[in-house]
């Protein structure tokens, strides 16, 4: 197994969140004022420039840099090492930190995280109110 580190993959990112956002790439496009295709064409694309990062990271409700650092090895390295199948009587064996602590770490993250998100949703609802009653 290769110890190099891989450079992140910002589009894989930007689809992963926004999918954990339960967000399809209609609506993000919709509130970026693109098209779904060129949401497509971001989310297939290694790097993304700072600005339309910002402005992502805003609509999905989360820092460019959450976008950045965004890890599902972090997720399974959580989950694999506080796993238990019964099978030894010392659980969590080599274990560096409480997974309890670590769970509820995640709890807040996810908190955090959702009130961001309710946010980005008032104020994207007052943005489109704003340009619907410009239109009248």
């Amino acid at each position: 197994m290769s110890t190099d580190t891989k450079p992140k993959h910002i589009g894989r990112n930007i689809s992963r969140i926004r999918e954990l956002r339960d967000m399809k790439q209609d609506a993000l496009a919709i509130a970026m004022g693109v098209s779904q295709q060129t949401i497509s064409i971001i989310e297939g694309s290694e790097t993304v420039d700072d600005e339309k990062l910002k402005t992502i990271a805003g609509l999905l409700g989360v820092t460019p840099d959450v976008i950045k650092n965004f890890s599902e090895e972090a997720v399974f390295n959580i989950m694999g090492n506080t796993y238990d199948n019964g099978s030894s009587t010392i659980n969590h064996n080599n274990c560096t930190f409480n997974p309890l602590d670590k769970l509820l770490e995640a709890f807040e993250e996810n908190k955090k995280l959702y009130q961001q998100l309710i946010q980005a949703e008032k104020e994207k609802v007052a943005f489109l109110e704003k340009l619907l009653s410009e239109k009248k």
